[in-house]
């Protein structure tokens, strides 16, 4: 059987997605023990990809060569502007973050460089590369989450999480980015392994900032 172009974009940054899935930060956050100021700039930084990935996944329906993946999509930027964005004000409520913090602590390092991928994958418009950006941002989030235990940490800002990137339609949606990238991805090999390659050193060095960028005074 053929191996699948998705599954060799991993395989070639197997090193850097397995440090990621099995971070310290995914542990504590399975058994509840990471630190409030921890999740706190976490989320905040977190919270900053929004209206950046909004971007790519408008110039991902722009780019998109059908119609059915354009729906897709399009029902997809709904989920995003909806679920998602209300456990974050919700979290970010429980956790004592004010709407101050949230806008005048800085960008970290990692966080500057996501949101510049996703605005350069954006202004590209080539498929193969969104595609690749917007599959490291889901699968391997997909990837930690189904590892979680079966009994889920008391607190919902850490299950939400948890359970935000595991759930049928999550599965369904991480399924059809992956068949997208793998029916355009060959015929762009070079584009699609920078893009994913990238994508996925930032998402390591993201959870390493959370440690790194605490936001002292969160608490519960």
């Amino acid at each position: 059987m053929t191996e699948r172009f998705t599954d060799a974009l991993r395989e070639q940054n197997r090193d850097t997605w397995e440090r990621t899935v099995s971070h310290r930060f995914v542990r504590e956050l399975f058994d509840g023990s990471i630190d409030d100021a921890v999740m706190a700039g976490y989320l905040v930084q977190d919270y900053r990809f929004l209206d950046d990935f909004l971007v790519l996944l408008g110039s991902a329906v722009a780019s998109a060569d059908a119609l059915e993946p354009r729906l897709r999509l399009a029902r997809f930027i709904g989920e995003v502007a909806g679920d998602e964005n209300t456990y974050f004000l919700r979290a970010f409520d429980a956790l004592g973050v004010t709407e101050e913090q949230r806008e005048q602590i800085p960008d970290t390092e990692p966080t500057a460089a996501f949101t510049a991928l996703f605005r350069e994958a954006a202004e590209a418009r080539e498929y193969a590369a969104i595609l690749a950006v917007l599959l490291v941002a889901e699968w391997l989030y997909l990837d930690w989450a189904t590892k979680a235990p079966e009994a889920l940490p008391e607190s919902f800002v850490h299950a939400d999480w948890i359970t935000l990137h595991d759930y049928p339609e999550f599965h369904e949606l991480v399924g059809f980015l992956r068949a997208e990238l793998d029916r355009v991805g060959p015929s762009q090999q070079a584009l699609a392994e920078d893009f994913f390659a990238r994508a996925t050193a930032i998402e390591l060095a993201f959870f390493d900032a959370s440690y790194a960028h605490p936001l002292e005074g969160a608490a519960r």
